[in-house]
């Protein structure tokens, strides 16, 4: 049976209004299998909407026909320009329905896995930050995290962002969800970076892909090369792929995505990396460090190799 994408509404009391959400079945409309599929939730852009979710199906159909991606599912709601959060004053909780309200729905209604391990977030810019920030505050929800092009700033509190973004996100944007004046704590409470910074040992089980290029017309590869330092720093293990040549839009991001689906793909299918020869090759270098007056550090498969 060929792929489906299906529409709906949700009404909550999280967000004001109906929240259209778009649904992309592998196997057209049966998910009744005899196991529960993988889970993904995408997330659109900023001037985007659940409708691009049509765009990128081909793109999911094609990853699932070529063996890179086990069949799952993909839900795509659509957030407005909220940036996935929940508003400083309460008025607009985007963070909270997805969380608390599409997440038990889709489990609910559809053959889809309850463990994290088999749960994943993605989206690209605006999207790209909203996963970024749900699966770093939410690590015991979800088993990876995939962001391209994510609209994260190169800092870890408020004061030196201003610059980078108001020339793209209006300021009334900003204190619309973060207050005005802009609440600081609630901003480095939301900031991906500031989160990953403050206690990385929460991190060290979730799978995380970060991309962007190096061409990025809103200079989102500064603050993607930031995170990226923050975690490399922390130990944390990452995928990181600065994209030379690339945009923030444009042709090169739909393989970008492709690419990025490969990375669930290895989530949920984990390939077998480190096999004996490599164990074997490891325990020799080993002993040649030893020889050498290095440490050799105790094996810890959810953290970067150390010095």
């Amino acid at each position: 049976m060929v792929s489906k994408t299906i529409f709906k509404n949700l009404r909550s009391r999280h967000v004001p209004g109906d929240v259209p959400i778009a649904i992309h079945l592998p196997n057209g409309s049966d998910t009744s299998g005899p196991s529960p599929l993988p889970l993904l939730i995408l997330l659109h852009g900023g001037d985007g909407s659940e409708q691009d979710l049509r765009r990128f199906a081909p793109l999911i159909d094609q990853a699932i026909g070529d063996g890179v991606l086990a069949p799952l599912v993909v839900a795509m709601p659509s957030a407005r320009r909220s940036l996935y959060m929940d508003y400083r004053d309460g008025t607009e909780r985007w963070e909270t329905f997805i969380i608390a309200h599409l997440l038990p729905v889709l489990r609910r209604e559809l053959n889809v896995a309850a463990e994290r391990e088999r749960t994943f977030v993605a989206g690209w810019s605006m999207g790209g930050l909203g996963s970024l920030r749900l699966a770093f505050k939410h690590p015991d929800l979800f088993g990876a995290v995939a962001a391209v092009e994510p609209a994260v700033e190169p800092a870890l509190d408020w004061s030196p962002v201003r610059p980078h973004v108001q020339f793209w996100r209006p300021e009334e944007v900003s204190q619309k969800i973060f207050g005005s004046p802009i609440d600081e704590s609630y901003w480095a409470a939301n900031n991906p970076a500031t989160i990953a910074k403050r206690d990385p040992a929460r991190l060290f089980d979730l799978g995380i892909y970060l991309d962007v290029g190096d061409q990025d017309m809103l200079y989102l590869h500064e603050g993607v090369e930031f995170l990226h330092r923050v975690l490399f720093d922390a130990g944390i293990g990452h995928d990181y792929r600065l994209v030379h040549g690339a945009e923030h839009v444009g042709p090169s991001l739909e393989p970008r995505l492709q690419d990025a689906l490969a990375f669930i793909g290895r989530q949920i299918v984990q390939p077998n990396w480190i096999d004996q020869q490599v164990i074997d090759h490891r325990a020799f270098m080993d002993e040649r460090k030893r020889a050498a007056g290095l440490l050799v550090q105790p094996l810890d498969p959810r953290r970067m190799r150390g010095f």
